[in-house]
């Protein structure tokens, strides 16, 4: 889209300011400190049980409460984080940090397992079930039972921030214009297609963004209106699905390019700790490549934000330390696993030089074609219906979920039976999808950036208050399981 000095870029500078702001030092260090923390409370124990954490995904407990399966809850989860962030969010951190922003990405998801498998312990000890089975459950429930009343306070800003995050960043915006912008650079660089453009405001948008943007909506529109279950239904066919898709293509550019892959990893490390050294000057600050990469791996991952748990208190679970281990399997598959081949395909491509003025998703097509390079003139058209495809699934997905937080967000400050106030959240979320198209990059991942940090800040302050309970419950449950 063409801004021509718009309004547009009067509101990119507010929210670039306030961003800088938001994900400032104090942020950073008291995501990174929590999650060192908690997995020191936890002495590792969380880590240890990987494996059986995998195992009880796909296993009910017997006469437990809930309103979805282990399994659907964790999928309702990782709907809601293996989004744009995966795809655009990686190619995003690696472009503006350099290629040391993935390193500081994985060191932030390794102790952010610790802090989201804390999220979900809590999530399911204090969420209340109601006399119909209804599950009330999240970050406001445990601030306000395991804290006390005095706190409530903030479990109200925080579900206002989660309301903002849902409407304003990573649950519509940022989702539906990493959709839109894909499709048209398909149609526009591999079909060589041009369907025009309109003016609306004084800035000019291609076709193709515009009738994307309304299709994503109405099938949006279609599947949030039937509430949890069916949100639940569509992500348990969508997730595992676009996940092998995106991580068998990624693992197919890797194998064509296997001797690369040592040199790539001793670069990350290296511009990890010192960034001009790689990046020639463009990134000099290693406080820039930890900046983002731990935004947008908090961005992808969500540890730490409090969103997860929202989800992780509707499964069919009794025991809180074994819902936490399933939550804890949410981050290493998103960050540790995902956005780790994407950042090193795009790291190996070299397609992350701030020289080729490549921006989001473009960055990471632009890597898979060099990656595909083998496959000739028909490299282009595979790598960017791969990415295409990819993105438009992992962007749907996160905008169901992120539907769901939100609305339950707002429950928690309307009460559950304001169903008229409840219908005019999701048609205004709807609006929210069609709206989205419609900002610059900068614009939709600096908002995006901001709520998640203002959603961060609640949540931080009372995982660190209640993680005495987190270390005790975890306590018992594994000496249970050792007994």
């Amino acid at each position: 889209m063409t801004t021509n000095g718009t309004w547009l870029d009067t509101l990119n500078i507010w929210v670039d300011y306030i961003d800088n702001w938001v994900w400032g030092a104090p942020l950073i260090v008291s995501i990174l400190a929590t999650g060192a923390i908690l997995t020191i409370l936890l002495k590792l124990r969380h880590i240890k049980n990987l494996g059986p954490a995998f195992k009880n995904i796909f296993k009910d407990e017997d006469g437990s409460h809930g309103e979805v399966s282990t399994f659907g809850s964790l999928c309702t989860a990782l709907s809601a984080t293996i989004g744009t962030g995966n795809i655009v969010g990686v190619a995003t951190a690696i472009g503006t940090g350099g290629p040391g922003a993935l390193l500081w990405m994985e060191i932030a998801a390794l102790l952010g397992m610790a802090t989201k498998y804390a999220e979900g312990l809590l999530a399911v000890k204090y969420r209340e079930v109601t006399p119909s089975g209804k599950v009330l459950g999240g970050p406001f429930y445990y601030i306000e039972k395991g804290l006390g009343k005095k706190w409530k306070p903030l479990a109200i800003i925080f579900a206002i921030f989660g309301i903002g995050a849902g409407l304003l960043g990573i649950g519509t915006i940022t989702q539906v214009h990493g959709i839109t912008s894909a499709v048209k650079n398909f149609l526009t660089n591999e079909c060589t297609c041009n369907l025009g453009s309109v003016t609306l405001l004084g800035v000019e948008y291609p076709l193709p963004i515009m009738v994307t943007g309304l299709i994503i909506t109405i099938f949006v529109a279609l599947v949030t209106l039937g509430g949890l279950k069916r949100i639940a239904k569509v992500s348990s066919v969508i997730v595992p699905f676009m996940a092998l898709f995106y991580f068998i293509s990624c693992l197919l550019v890797l194998a064509f390019n296997f001797t690369e892959i040592p040199h790539a990893i001793s670069v990350i490390i290296k511009a990890a700790f010192n960034p001009e050294a790689v990046t020639g000057g463009a990134v000099g600050s290693i406080f820039v490549a930890m900046q983002k990469g731990i935004a947008r791996g908090i961005f992808s991952n969500e540890a730490g934000l409090g969103s997860a748990p929202i989800a992780s208190a509707a499964a069919k679970t009794n025991e809180p330390a074994r819902q936490g281990l399933v939550s804890m399997t949410g981050t290493f598959i998103d960050t540790i696993i995902i956005c780790f081949m994407t950042g090193t395909v795009i790291v190996i491509s070299g397609a992350w030089d701030a020289s080729l003025n490549l921006q989001g998703v473009d960055i990471t097509i632009e890597a898979f074609k060099r990656g595909l390079a083998i496959f000739g003139s028909f490299s282009s058209v595979i790598a960017s219906l791969m990415v295409t495809i990819s993105l438009m699934f992992f962007a749907f997905t996160t905008i169901l979920g992120w539907n769901y937080y939100s609305e339950k967000c707002l429950e928690y400050l309307v009460g559950s039976n304001s169903r008229k106030t409840i219908i005019a959240f999701r048609i205004l979320y709807v609006a929210m999808v069609f709206a989205g198209p419609y900002l610059t990059v900068s614009a939709v991942w600096g908002t995006a950036d901001i709520m998640n940090g203002l959603m961060a800040f609640p949540n931080l302050i009372a995982l660190l208050l209640l993680s005495p309970v987190v270390a005790k419950v975890s306590r018992e449950y594994f000496s249970k399981k050792q007994r």
